[in-house]
C-alpha cells in the first residue's frame, strides 16, 4: 500500500507539473498574440502576483545564499571546537536538574498544596491554578536583559490560551508535552462553557482559569503576570489551542533567540491536509489556506525577515516566541483591538526591541476553518486587526513602514481592481447567458459595448484565472496532492471574498468598538 501511495503521490506531482508548464505556454502565446501598449495583460499578471512578491523573493534568494554561507561557517567552526557534553531541555530553575523539579498534583478539594498568591488572589478575576497542577517556585531564568547566546541555555515557557475549545485542547496539549516538560506548559482558559479546563489539568500541565471573558490577549497578559513568567523564563511561547508542533520546532527556536539581536521567532505555519474528515468546503479552504500559507512564507516573509531587513508585519499568533525582556516592554492588550498578533509585532518595530525571524524549520500545523462562515469570520477578524493596529500605532520613519506602506497600498490597490475586474466580467458574461435580452437596456448595452472593447471576457479568464491556476499547479506538485487541481478552480473566488474583506474591514478600524473577547470557530477532533 505504501509502495502504491509513494507511485500515486509521484505520479500526480508529474501530472500537476505538466499540466502548469503547458498552461503557462499556453498563457504566454496568449500574452503575445494580444500584447501592445493598451494591452491590459501587464495589470492582469500584476493583480495575480503582486510587485511585492516579486520585489521580496528576490530578497529571499540573496537571504538564502547569505543564511548557507554563515551555515558553513558555523559548521567548520564547530568541528574545529571541543566537544560538551549535550544538555536537555530547560524550564525554570537555570542549571537545576529534572530530578529536582517537582510538581505536585492534587485532587480537586483534597487541600494540598497551593500556589502563592498574586493577582489571581480573591477578588482578581481570576481563579487560580486549577486543581491539582501546582508548580513549586524556582529562581529567575536570569538577570533582566541578559539574553542567552547558547541555544541550550535558553528556558521556554508554553502558553496555551483557550475559549471553549473542548474538542481539540488535549492534542495541543499532548503535541507541546512531546517537547516540553508538563510544568513549562501553561494552558490559560478564557472562560470557557466547556471542559477545556477540565481537560487540561488531567494532562499534569499548569492551569489558569479566568472567570470572565477577556479575549486571547488578555488571557495571554493574565497568565504572564499569574505566573510572572517573564521573570523565570527567557522566553514565551504562545501557542493556539489547535497548534500542533512539529518536532524541530523547540530546536529552531532556540537556534534562533541564541541572536541576542532576535526578539521575536514566527512560527513557520502548515495547514493540516485531512481531507477524509472534512466536508467539500472543508477541504477547498484548507487546501486554499495551504497554497497561501505558502507562497507568504516562502515568497513574502523570508525575505522579509532576513537579518538586514525585519520588515515582517506579524508574528502569527498561532506559534510565535518572543523573548521575556521583550515582552516586559509589549503592550500585550490595549484597548480596541480585535486581536494580538499585529500589534505585538508592531510594538516590536515601533519601539525597537529587536528582529522578528522565521525559518522553515519551526514549523507547527494549525486547523483551519471547516466552514465557509467561519472563515469568513476569521478572515474578517484578521482584515480588521490589521487595520486597527495600523490605526494605533500610525506612521513612524523607519525600513519597516517603508515596506508596509508598498505592502498597503498594494493590497489596496489590487483589491479594488480585482473587485472591478470581476464585476465587469460579470457584465460581459449575462449577454450569452441571456442570449441578448440584457442588451435591449440601453445603458447596460452602452456600458458592455465600453467594457468589452478593453476587456474581452476572455482576456479577463485568461489573464487573470489562468496565472492563479497556474501557481495551484506548481503547490500541487510540491505537494504531491491531485485534489488541489480541483479544488485550485475555486481559489480565486476565495481570492475575491479576501479582497472584499480587506476593504470592508478598512473604514470599520475607526467605526467597529472591539474588546478583544473572542468566539472560536467550530473545532473538530481530527484523528491522528
Amino acid at each position: 500500500m505504501r509502495t502504491a501511495r509513494f507511485i500515486g503521490s509521484w505520479l500526480a506531482a508529474a501530472i500537476a507539473l505538466t499540466l502548469a508548464v503547458t498552461l503557462f505556454l499556453q498563457w504566454i502565446g496568449f500574452v503575445l498574440d494580444s500584447g501592445g501598449a493598451g494591452s491590459p495583460m501587464p495589470l492582469l499578471l500584476w493583480m495575480a502576483f503582486g510587485a511585492n512578491l516579486l520585489a521580496w523573493s528576490l530578497v529571499g534568494v540573496v537571504r538564502l545564499g547569505d543564511d548557507s554561507v554563515r551555515a558553513l561557517i558555523s559548521r567548520r567552526a564547530a568541528a574545529g571546537a571541543p566537544a560538551r557534553a549535550p544538555q536537555g531541555p530547560r524550564g525554570r530553575g537555570g542549571d537545576r536538574a529534572a530530578a529536582d523539579r517537582v510538581l505536585v498534583r492534587a485532587p480537586a478539594g483534597a487541600g494540598g498544596p497551593s500556589a502563592p498568591a498574586g493577582p489571581g488572589g480573591p477578588g482578581g478575576g481570576l481563579a487560580g491554578s486549577a486543581p491539582g497542577t501546582v508548580p513549586l517556585p524556582l529562581p529567575p531564568a536570569g538577570p533582566a536583559g541578559r539574553r542567552r547566546t547558547d541555544p541550550d541555555q535558553i528556558s521556554l515557557a508554553v502558553v496555551i490560551p483557550a475559549h471553549n475549545e473542548e474538542p481539540v485542547i488535549d492534542s495541543a496539549i499532548t503535541s507541546a508535552l512531546r517537547l516540553f516538560n508538563r510544568w513549562d506548559i501553561y494552558v490559560v482558559s478564557d472562560s470557557s462553557h466547556d471542559a477545556t479546563a477540565d481537560i487540561a489539568a488531567e494532562t499534569g500541565v499548569n492551569v489558569l482559569e479566568l472567570l470572565t471573558n477577556r479575549g486571547k490577549a488578555g488571557a495571554i497578559e493574565a497568565v504572564i503576570e499569574e505566573f510572572e513568567l517573564t521573570e523565570n523564563y527567557d522566553g514565551v511561547v504562545i501557542l493556539d489551542a489547535d497548534t500542533e508542533l512539529d518536532t524541530n520546532y523547540v530546536a529552531g527556536a532556540r537556534r534562533q533567540l541564541s541572536d541576542p539581536t532576535v526578539a521575536a521567532v514566527a512560527g513557520f505555519v502548515v495547514a493540516e491536509w485531512k481531507p477524509k474528515q472534512r466536508t467539500v468546503i472543508g477541504r477547498l479552504v484548507s487546501a486554499y489556506r495551504d497554497r497561501l500559507y505558502w507562497l507568504l512564507q516562502y515568497l513574502l516573509r523570508y525575505g522579509q525577515t532576513w537579518r538586514h531587513t525585519s520588515v515582517a508585519p506579524i508574528v502569527p499568533g498561532f506559534a510565535s516566541v518572543y523573548r521575556s525582556s521583550v515582552l516586559r516592554r509589549i503592550d500585550i492588550n490595549p484597548k480596541g483591538l480585535v486581536i494580538e498578533d499585529y500589534n505585538m509585532t508592531f510594538e516590536v518595530h515601533h519601539k525597537r526591541l529587536g528582529r522578528i525571524s522565521m525559518s522553515p524549520d519551526t514549523r507547527a500545523y494549525c486547523q483551519d476553518p471547516f466552514t465557509l462562515g467561519d472563515y469568513v469570520k476569521q478572515v474578517r477578524r484578521w482584515t480588521l486587526g490589521f487595520w486597527q493596529t495600523v490605526r494605533r500605532h500610525g506612521v513612524w520613519p523607519s525600513l519597516f513602514w517603508f515596506s508596509l506602506f508598498f505592502y498597503i497600498l498594494e493590497v489596496v490597490v489590487v483589491s479594488v481592481l480585482l473587485l472591478a475586474t470581476v464585476a465587469m466580467g460579470v457584465l460581459a458574461v449575462l449577454p450569452p447567458l441571456t442570449g441578448g435580452a440584457v442588451l435591449e437596456f440601453g445603458a447596460y448595452a452602452s456600458a458592455y459595448t465600453a467594457v468589452t472593447a478593453v476587456l474581452p471576457l476572455t482576456t479577463i479568464a485568461v489573464g487573470l484565472f489562468v496565472p492563479d491556476y497556474i501557481l495551484t499547479c506548481v503547490l500541487a506538485t510540491v505537494r504531491r496532492r491531485p485534489s488541489y487541481l480541483l479544488y485550485g478552480l475555486f481559489f480565486l473566488p476565495m481570492r475575491i471574498i479576501d479582497s472584499y474583506l480587506t476593504l470592508r474591514t478598512l473604514p470599520m478600524a475607526w467605526t467597529a468598538k472591539s474588546d478583544g473577547r473572542w468566539k472560536s470557530p467550530t473545532r473538530v477532533a481530527l484523528k491522528r
